[in-house]
C-alpha cells in the first residue's frame, strides 16, 4: 500500500486566506449555524470549518485545533446526562469529523485523522487514521 501525506490544496488555502474567529455566544447560532454551549471552556483554532447545524457541549472543555474540519449536523459532547460521564474532548490539528458523526466526553481524535461520517466516537482514536462505525473503529493508517 503506498502512503501518502494528505496535503492541504491551494484552493483550501484560497478559502481561509480571509478566515476571522467567528464570534461566539453562549447557546446561540454563530453566522453559519452552529452553537457552543459552555463557551467558557470552549478554545478554537485558527482556519477551522465546522458545518452547520453541528452543537458543541463544552461544559467540561472541548478544544479544536488548527486546520480541523467538522461537518455538518455533528454533535461533541463534553457531559453525557445519559451515563454520567464527562471530560474534555481533544480534536487535534488537521483532523476531519464526517457529517452527523457524535464525539463523546473524554475522547481525543489524533492529527490528522478522519473519522467517517455519521460515526459514534466513544474512545480516542490515534493520529494518521481513518475510523469510522457505531461504535468508531481503525480501519486503516493513513
Amino acid at each position: 500500500m503506498k502512503k501518502t501525506k494528505r496535503k492541504t490544496s491551494k484552493k483550501s488555502h484560497q478559502r481561509f486566506k480571509s478566515w476571522k474567529l467567528p464570534k461566539i455566544k453562549d447557546g446561540q447560532m454563530t453566522k453559519w449555524h452552529w452553537v457552543v454551549k459552555g463557551v467558557h471552556n470552549f478554545k478554537l483554532g485558527q482556519n477551522t470549518d465546522i458545518g452547520a447545524f453541528t452543537y458543541i457541549q463544552a461544559q467540561a472543555g472541548v478544544t479544536i485545533e488548527d486546520h480541523v474540519e467538522i461537518g455538518g449536523g455533528c454533535r461533541v459532547y463534553s457531559v453525557s446526562t445519559i451515563d454520567n460521564k464527562t471530560g474534555h474532548v481533544h480534536l487535534k490539528k488537521n483532523c476531519r469529523i464526517g457529517a452527523g458523526s457524535t464525539v463523546l466526553p473524554g475522547v481525543t481524535v489524533g492529527e490528522n485523522s478522519i473519522v467517517g461520517a455519521h460515526s459514534l466516537v466513544t474512545k480516542d482514536i490515534p493520529a494518521n487514521v481513518i475510523a469510522f462505525g457505531c461504535p468508531a473503529k481503525v480501519i486503516r493508517k493513513i
